[in-house]
C-alpha cells in the first residue's frame, strides 16, 4: 500500500483517485477550486424571473462507446439510465433535414440512416457510403499527417457541411481543416463499430457536478480518502518521497490542466535526473495549443424543441453548431444552450451573433417569442487543439510521478472518456511505480 496524492479533482483526477483507492492505496486529493469536476462542472445562475438554477460551464455529450466512463459512474452509485437521455445518433437541423440513425443493429442502422437522410441527394449519400467504405477497408487508419479535410476530399459539400464538420468539431473541438484525421477515424471506429448502442448520444439530464464528480467524491470519502477542496499545489519536490504542500507521499498523480501542469512542474525540483525529467515533460505540455468552447444560455419563453439536441448551420456570422433544450434535460422550460466550439470572438460579439442566429434559425419553433441572454460561459482553454501528428506528453513523468488528463498521450481527443481512461490508467500504473 502506498500513500498517493492526486493533484486535481476533475474527471481524470477523480478517476485516478478511485482506481488508486480500489488498489488499496491511501489517497489524498488536492483541488484548487471549491468544487469537484474541473472543466465539466455546474455553475449557479439566476434567471430573469429571479429563480435560481444550475447551468454547466459547458455542454457535454457522452456516447455509448464511452464504456469506461459509464462503468465508472455506475461503480460509484450513479444511475446512468436515470441521469442520461439515450438518443440514437442524430444530427437533425431545425428544418428537419439531416441524419438520424434508427435503433437497429450494426451496420443496418448506419446504412438505413444514410439512405433516409433528409436533404441529401443520391450523389450525397453515395459519396458518404463510398468514402466510409474506403475508411473501413483501411482499418480506420491513415497517415498521421492527414487532416479530417484531407480524408474527406471525396465527400459532397452537403455531407461535409451537415455531417462531417459538426461531428468533427463536436468530437475534436478543432475545425476539419486543422483536425487530426487519425483521431477522427478512431472516434468513428469506436462509435460506429463498437457494438449496438455505441453510437448513441447520451445527454445528461442533470448538471455535470451531479452527474459524476459529486458521487465520486462521496464514494472516495466512504473509502477513507482525504479530500481537500480549495487547496492549490504550487510546487513539487522530490527527496525520499514527493513533497506536496508540506506532506510526503510515495507517489503523485498530476491531474490538472496541461497549462497548469506545465507551469508548476516546470519549476519543481527533484534528485538526480528527476529535475531534468520534470523540465522535459513540462516542455511537452507547454507546447500544446488550445481551442475554446462558448455556451450561450438563452431564455426562449415556453419554447420546446422537437428533440433535446439539434444541429445548427454555422458560419462566421452564425457561429453556434448545436442547441440544447435544457427544459427537456432537467432544467427550466424554455432555457436553451447554444454551443460554439472552436470559438474565437470576444464574449459580447459572440453573444450578439448567437442570439441573432437563434432568432433566425429557430424562428418557426420560437413562434414570435423573444430571446434574452441568461449567461454566456467561455472556456478559453477548453481543450487542446487536436491537430495531425500531435506530440502529447506521456503518462510517466518521473519515478513515482504520473500524469493524467484528456491531453495526455492516448488515442482519443479531449473528451470525458479520454480523461477517465487516462485517470484509470494512471491509478493502475501506481502498482508498478517505483
Amino acid at each position: 500500500m502506498k500513500t498517493v496524492a492526486v493533484v486535481g479533482g476533475g474527471w481524470a483526477g477523480l478517476a485516478a483517485a478511485i482506481s488508486a483507492a480500489r488498489a488499496g492505496h491511501r489517497v489524498t486529493v488536492f483541488e484548487a477550486a471549491h468544487q469537484w469536476g474541473g472543466r465539466a462542472r455546474a455553475l449557479p445562475c439566476t434567471l430573469a424571473d429571479g429563480s435560481s438554477t444550475l447551468l454547466d460551464n459547458g455542454q457535454h455529450i457522452l456516447i455509448g462507446a464511452y464504456t469506461d466512463t459509464l462503468a465508472l459512474m455506475q461503480s460509484v452509485g450513479v444511475d446512468t439510465d436515470a441521469t442520461l437521455w439515450r438518443l440514437p445518433l442524430t444530427l437533425l437541423f431545425p428544418d428537419g433535414q439531416g441524419l438520424r440513425l434508427p435503433d437497429w443493429p450494426l451496420p443496418l442502422d448506419v446504412l438505413a440512416g444514410v439512405l433516409t437522410a433528409r436533404g441529401w441527394s443520391l450523389a450525397d449519400k453515395w459519396s458518404l457510403l463510398r468514402t466510409t467504405g474506403r475508411w473501413q477497408l483501411a482499418g480506420f487508419r491513415c497517415a498521421a499527417r492527414l487532416s479530417v479535410a484531407d480524408l474527406c476530399q471525396g465527400l459532397s459539400p452537403t455531407v461535409l457541411q451537415t455531417l462531417i464538420e459538426p461531428l468533427c468539431v463536436s468530437a475534436l473541438n478543432t475545425p476539419a481543416e486543422r483536425a487530426s484525421g487519425q483521431v477522427f477515424l478512431r472516434v468513428l471506429r469506436d462509435s460506429l463499430l463498437g457494438g449496438r448502442g455505441s453510437s448513441k448520444l447520451l445527454l445528461p439530464r442533470t448538471d455535470l457536478s451531479s452527474l459524476f464528480p459529486g458521487a465520486a467524491a462521496q464514494w472516495l470519502e466512504r473509502q477513507g480518502a482525504s479530500l481537500r477542496l480549495g487547496q492549490r499545489v504550487e510546487t513539487l519536490h522530490r527527496q525520499t518521497g514527493w513533497q506536496v504542500n508540506g506532506q510526503t507521499f510515495d507517489a503523485v498523480v498530476w491531474a490538472t490542466s496541461a497549462a497548469v501542469a506545465s507551469q508548476v512542474l516546470g519549476r519543481s525540483t527533484g534528485t538526480g535526473d528527476t529535475t531534468s525529467a520534470l523540465r522535459h515533460w513540462a516542455g511537452l505540455a507547454g507546447q500544446l495549443h488550445y481551442e475554446s468552447i462558448a455556451t450561450v444560455y438563452v431564455q426562449a419563453g415556453t419554447t420546446r424543441l422537437p428533440l433535446p439536441l439539434l444541429a445548427l448551420r454555422s458560419s462566421a456570422d452564425h457561429p453556434a453548431q448545436f442547441v440544447f433544450d435544457r427544459g427537456q434535460l432537467g432544467g427550466p422550460h424554455g432555457l436553451l444552450a447554444l454551443v460554439v466550439s472552436a470559438s474565437s470572438d470576444d464574449r459580447a460579439t459572440l453573444q450578439k451573433k448567437v442570439l441573432q442566429q437563434a432568432q433566425t434559425q429557430l424562428a418557426e419553433l420560437l413562434q414570435g417569442q423573444a430571446l434574452s441572454a441568461v449567461q454566456t460561459v467561455v472556456e478559453k482553454r477548453a481543450t487542446f487543439a487536436c491537430t495531425p501528428a500531435l506530440l502529447r506528453p506521456p503518462q510517466h513523468i518521473a519515478p513515482g510521478l504520473l500524469a493524467c488528463g484528456d491531453y495526455v498521450e492516448g488515442p482519443y481527443p479531449a473528451t470525458l472518456e479520454g480523461a477517465v481512461r487516462s485517470g484509470l490508467a494512471a491509478g493502475l500504473a501506481l502498482t508498478g511505480a517505483p
